[in-house]
């Protein structure tokens, strides 16, 4: 049994989410927390919940489908976040589930997203996926292609898309990533700006992002899958 408090660790992630952003001159609401859950079960998100974050990232389907429904039924104003790779076979589930689908990054994924999307009325709010370090083992559209990428997304697919997203090389300074990123997102007239975890996301604020995604600072080091 670890002492980790997520309610405190939240807290924490809370304020310096407020300092970053009043550092940098903007303000503190244009920067939603998403709190990622990924691998933590039910007990460890509701301390969480019950402290008033109702915005949270999964990562697989299966998982938030286990963990969310019953959630849910208790606190029905949660908006879930789907962070992690997605699976053309899963977009059904993934439209049902998830109020923001951040990993779009390929046709087949679009089309399968628009189809679902047509059947069941549901739309999640949609984003880009860059692979901004272009790193071979990665999702995401190469930067060269982002915006003839968002373009067919827009008129052939007939998806409307939001922002962007992207997971600089662990091994780079984040911050010239956070800049390529919002720049792209300018030119492509795009408000919504997913970068920024546990350990950059003060960068990230400082760069525009307006949706930061943190686990390990507030629930602590995941379990071993």
């Amino acid at each position: 049994m670890s002492d980790h408090n997520p309610v405190e660790a939240l807290n924490s992630v809370r304020a310096a989410i407020h300092r970053a952003a009043s550092d940098y001159e903007r303000d503190p609401s244009s920067v939603t927390l998403v709190a990622v859950s990924k691998t933590f079960p039910v007990e460890d998100i509701e301390p969480v919940l019950a402290a008033g974050q109702r915005v949270f990232g999964e990562n697989y389907v299966q998982e938030a489908k286990a963990k969310w429904p019953a959630l849910r039924e208790r606190y029905p104003d949660v908006e879930l976040h789907m962070i992690g790779p997605l699976q053309s076979n899963k977009a059904r589930e993934a439209v049902e589930l998830f109020d923001v689908i951040h990993t779009l990054d390929r046709s087949s994924l679009a089309e399968a997203l628009a189809k679902e999307i047509a059947k069941s009325g549901k739309r999640p709010r949609l984003l880009v996926q860059v692979n901004t370090g272009e790193e071979p083992q990665k999702g995401g559209v190469m930067p060269a292609e982002v915006d003839a990428f968002i373009e067919a997304c827009r008129t052939k697919h007939g998806l409307a898309i939001e922002g962007l997203m992207c997971i600089p090389p662990a091994e780079d300074p984040p911050s010239p990533h956070f800049a390529l990123l919002n720049m792209m997102a300018k030119r492509n007239g795009l408000s919504v700006l997913s970068m920024g975890m546990s350990a950059d996301f003060d960068a990230a604020i400082q760069l525009g992002a307006t949706h930061v995604r943190v686990g390990s600072a507030i629930f602590g080091t995941r379990p071993q899958a």
